[in-house]
């Protein structure tokens, strides 16, 4: 795979995002890929919205990877005092395997340790979700032993399919 391009997205994005979020987590398209959260949760991963506020706030950006002119991923990063907040990770499902979440990782951290001065970063993930956890440990993260609640009733964060999903906190430091 040729180096991706990375940029910030503007809201002129955002429908390209929802698409590129929601087929990475939801739906049968998910499947072509191994992120899906397809057996865990129905519904949306992410409303446009939300995405605006999100590209909005002064103290969030989401990370785009371009290759020529097509979105091939994207991630969140908000900072948090000295740790970045790292989430909505999605890298379009026929392009996973490839080592493009890698590299969108990567320039996620450099720039919260490098432009931000951030000493860490610090990501929510499902804790059923296993495979991906272990993706992140290979990658320098670690189990904090923290654990939040799962948004229940909340449609905004999809229609869980089962009533045991709650969010592990995982965390990598930067300096």
């Amino acid at each position: 795979m040729a180096d991706p391009r990375f940029s910030f997205a503007g809201s002129e994005h955002v429908p390209a995002l929802v698409d590129l979020v929601e087929s990475a987590y939801r739906g049968d398209a998910s499947r072509q890929g191994w992120t899906t959260e397809a057996d865990l949760l129905d519904g949306q991963r992410i409303d446009p919205g939300g995405l605006e506020a999100l590209i909005a706030d002064p103290l969030a950006r989401v990370l785009l990877a371009h290759e020529d002119d097509v979105l091939l991923g994207c991630c969140e990063l908000r900072r948090e005092g000295n740790v970045a907040y790292f989430g909505m990770f999605s890298v379009r499902p026929g392009r996973q395997g490839n080592g493009l979440g890698s590299r969108l990782l990567g320039e996620a951290e450099r720039i919260a340790a490098d432009d931000w001065q951030c000493h860490g970063m610090r990501m929510t993930v499902i804790d059923v979700r296993e495979e991906l956890i272990a993706w992140y440990l290979r990658r320098g993260y670690r189990r904090t032993g923290e654990h939040r609640p799962f948004p229940y009733g909340d449609a905004r964060f999809g229609i869980p399919k089962r009533d045991d999903l709650r969010f592990e906190v995982l965390y990598k430091a930067l300096r």
